[in-house]
């Protein structure tokens, strides 16, 4: 489940509640999540690059979506055994029956993954982790799950992200609360895990008109359903018309600060 989100922030309480909505609006937008997912893709192609030839036999990828990472992965790497992790049981029904079984497709969470310790030499994310509710249990896991000299690539998103829509619906609020670069190292560290290399950079993505910004973020299943989020007709006119105020000559511009992670397992 890559990308961004609308979401209300969640209560200390809510937890299942809220990994529950998260799995039910991208089992929603399996459908037609890879038609609308092209700044994901696009983001996802700076991880990639950042890969090693050679990685093992185990591979996990976190946040599989609609496989379409995962079976890259499995390409790439042929002798490798690929699971692809995804907490929205549509996401992996999707995905089982476009790309089959040689690839393990198991429902799961990251803060809690379901696999014995030491089980994988590599992990790959794109996109997924900054749905999680608590970064420290994420990479505690990582380091769990990480055979001894196990390394795990991760894309991220910073705080910061999706600033204009904030701007045009003047409800910062509603923007998905993702954890700092410091508060992100500091889980690195106190997992055990060893940061090898991180790349933060802002990529900005350019939509024609408010409709097909909310698109790119809805029709991928990045928006939970709130209490009282529905805009009337004059606030959605108003937020249209904030929107526009920031149109740059490529279109209206929706900004993700992206962050990868390199990180290792110590032998």
């Amino acid at each position: 489940m890559n990308t961004t989100a609308l979401p209300s922030p969640p209560t200390a309480t809510s937890p299942p509640s809220w990994h529950t909505k998260v799995a039910r609006a991208f089992s929603r937008a399996a459908p037609h999540y890879d038609a609308l997912a092209s700044a994901q893709r696009q983001m996802g192609e700076t991880l990639w690059a950042t890969l090693p030839d050679t990685a093992g036999l185990n591979m996990l990828d976190i946040g599989c979506g609609t496989g379409y990472w995962t079976q890259r992965l499995a390409t790439r790497y042929p002798n490798a055994r690929v699971t692809g992790l995804d907490i929205a049981p549509g996401m992996l029904a999707h995905a089982q029956s476009r790309y089959g079984n040689l690839i393990r497709w198991q429902l799961g969470n990251a803060e809690a993954l379901p696999f014995a310790t030491a089980t994988f030499n590599m992990v790959f994310s794109n996109l997924a982790i900054q749905w999680c509710r608590d970064i420290d249990a994420v990479m505690d896991e990582l380091q769990r799950v990480l055979v001894p000299g196990g390394q795990a690539y991760l894309a991220t998103l910073l705080p910061g992200t999706l600033a204009e829509v904030a701007t045009a619906w003047q409800r910062p609020e509603a923007l998905l609360e993702t954890p700092s670069q410091d508060q992100l190292a500091c889980a690195v560290n106190t997992s055990g895990l060893t940061l090898v290399h991180q790349r933060a950079e802002r990529r900005t993505f350019f939509y024609p008109d408010l409709s097909a910004v909310m698109a790119s973020i809805k029709g991928v299943g990045a928006q939970v359903a709130r209490p009282n989020a529905r805009l009337t007709r004059g606030e959605l006119t108003a937020a249209r018309a904030r929107f526009e105020t920031l149109r740059e000559p490529q279109g209206l511009p929706v900004s993700y600060q992206c962050l990868t992670l390199h990180l290792e397992k110590s032998s």
